[in-house]
């Protein structure tokens, strides 16, 4: 075990553990999207979960950092803050904020994030920007709603370390990106799997209801 210093209470950890993992093991809140406990590399593209580290130059993320001993780091600095409350804004603006009909309501992580930031649902300022169609059904077994969609890219990756083959990638660019489906069957692995909607933080994408059972 080693130790750690975090917004100035000292915490013993495992040695070689991810920071955010060891924070998050604390119940520190630390917003985060696209990190899945386990995987070999931090996946880093939601920069959300951004800390302060002394003797760094910048704000890093703190997935993509392994705990030493005597490392001392905030979570919480004006410029940590600035940073995430941006990211945050911007992924509100291309969201489609309608938390009484989601099935995560409660449970999603824009939610727990907003209450973290103090901040609220509503990206002020910025113009909407929703996509079309509201709702894909591509896939035989899962409805996709775009515009709940984070892009966090947890189900294509779960995806692909359950089945070695992934059946979903992203499709298009910048602010069209999708998660589209290919090569996924009503009889393929994914009705025994559903990997993509267990890990999916928010929730964009849903078991169709008639498959349900």
């Amino acid at each position: 075990m080693i130790k750690l210093v975090v917004d100035g209470r000292e915490l013993k950890v495992e040695e070689g553990t991810v920071l955010l993992d060891a924070c998050l093991d604390q119940g520190i809140c630390i917003p985060h999207l696209c990190h899945l406990k386990g995987t070999e590399e931090p996946h880093a593209s939601c920069r959300l979960c951004f800390v302060e580290i002394e003797g760094m130059g910048k704000p890093l993320p703190s997935c993509t950092v392994k705990v030493r001993d005597a490392m001392v780091m905030k979570t919480d600095t004006p410029g940590v803050r600035e940073l995430q409350i941006s990211a945050l804004r911007f992924l509100l603006s291309v969201h489609d904020v309608d938390c009484a009909h989601c099935p995560a309501n409660k449970k999603c992580a824009l939610q727990n994030m907003a209450r973290c930031l103090h901040v609220g649902l509503k990206a002020k300022g910025l113009e909407a920007c929703l996509k079309e169609p509201r709702v894909v059904e591509d896939h035989p077994l899962i409805d996709y709603y775009p515009n709940r969609c984070v892009l966090c890219a947890r189900c294509v990756r779960i995806c692909l370390a359950r089945n070695g083959l992934p059946q979903m990638t992203f499709a298009k660019r910048g602010f069209v990106t999708v998660v589209s489906f290919y090569g996924a069957t009503a009889s393929s692995s994914c009705r025994d799997c559903l990997g993509c909607i267990e890990v999916y933080p928010v929730g964009a994408l849903v078991l169709r209801e008639k498959d349900s059972a």
